[in-house]
């Protein structure tokens, strides 16, 4: 097997591997994917899919606008969540640069529809999302796996105590509420990076920021009474966070966790710290393309269309090279993702059972 660096990417997309890896299996790959047009961009697609999310979100928003006073608004809550999730995808392919060349033309699309439509920095994703594409599942430098609100390996588990340890031991039974949260935790995470001094284009991130914030706010407590508005934000807010969570949570979770001591190439490093949801055209647009997300660690910058074709090329070249290739259903994705929070808490379990005699 050989072994490389596995470089830090100097931007969202730029996650792939740099000359010395020129020679290895990935660069085989690499090759292949390239000779079937799989990295050429898909404009008609996505022309389709902006103008389509657009709509409906304008659609949505005169909805609102439209009923007034009433509670089917929360009809129009749940219809505008899943808006919001999907103009999160398409910020997703922005940031990767598989919408447009440009890094500047794909930042201003990320910016309308990370900040401005659904109220998230732009750059704070970036930031965060550059280095767990670096580092998939390294404790140490992946932010997605880092300390949080949920644990992800026996070592961070051993160190937490008291009421830490308590929400540790029941964390596989707290991830789907914790969901309903995620929403607002991604707001908060965006606004406490964006008021950071020397924070790069703060300024113009905090004004679309503010205009979403108090154009939401706005429409919402105009339109509503403010019993309506409050459980309009709640239902919206709590399934877009919802859905955001349950899109990223299944692709890495419950898999290996690898440091920089595991002599894994890119190719290695990227397949095995990642699960792919098999499905059809649904499960595509459900995920956002996320489904394939082995195919997207790999080549970060291919168009979301394009993924399928490249599954079929990847997973035989896997498993000729002898490479471990997981996709699995939907539900049983979620259950793997359980079960590893269920065996992180077991320490703290048996830990608790041990002190009570």
């Amino acid at each position: 097997m050989t072994t490389s660096v596995i470089p830090t990417p100097r931007s969202a997309t730029d996650a792939t591997p740099g000359r010395g890896n020129r020679g290895t299996p990935y660069a085989d790959l690499s090759r292949r994917i390239k000779a079937q047009g799989l990295l050429e961009r898909r404009h008609a697609y996505y022309i389709t899919r902006i103008a389509v999310t657009a709509l409906m979100f304008l659609g949505g928003w005169t909805a609102v606008v439209l009923l007034g006073e009433s509670w089917y608004q929360l009809i129009v809550a749940v219809f505008l969540a899943v808006v919001f999730t999907q103009m999160g995808f398409l910020g997703h392919d922005a940031g990767h640069g598989q919408i447009l060349g440009s890094a500047r033309a794909s930042r201003v699309l990320g910016l309308l529809h990370g900040n401005l439509a659904i109220g998230l920095s732009y750059g704070w994703w970036i930031s965060k999302h550059t280095r767990h594409h670096a580092h998939p599942n390294d404790p140490d430098k992946d932010p997605d796996v880092g300390v949080g609100a949920l644990i992800f390996t026996p070592g961070q588990a051993a160190r937490r105590r008291g009421i830490g340890a308590l929400w540790t031991r029941s964390q596989a039974y707290l991830f789907f509420p914790l969901l309903f949260l995620e929403g607002l935790n991604l707001h908060v995470a965006s606004v406490r990076d964006l008021i950071r001094p020397g924070r790069k284009s703060r300024w113009l991130e905090l004004g679309l920021l503010t205009i979403h914030l108090v154009g939401y706010a706005t429409v919402v407590f105009m339109v509503m009474s403010p019993w309506q508005a409050i459980a309009f934000i709640a239902v919206q807010q709590g399934l877009f966070g919802f859905y955001m969570g349950c899109s990223f949570a299944p692709n890495h979770k419950g898999m290996p966790v690898l440091g920089p001591e595991d002599s894994a190439d890119f190719l290695r490093r990227q397949v095995l710290t990642s699960r792919n949801i098999r499905g059809g055209w649904f499960v595509d647009v459900v995920f956002g393309g996320l489904n394939y997300q082995i195919e997207h660690h790999l080549f970060p910058s291919m168009p979301r269309p394009s993924l399928r074709r490249a599954q079929k090329i990847v997973r035989e070249f896997c498993a000729d090279h002898g490479v471990s290739y997981l996709e699995t259903g939907t539900f049983r994705s979620f259950a793997e993702a359980l079960r590893h929070l269920h065996e992180v808490g077991e320490p703290l379990r048996q830990r608790r059972s041990a002190a009570w005699g």
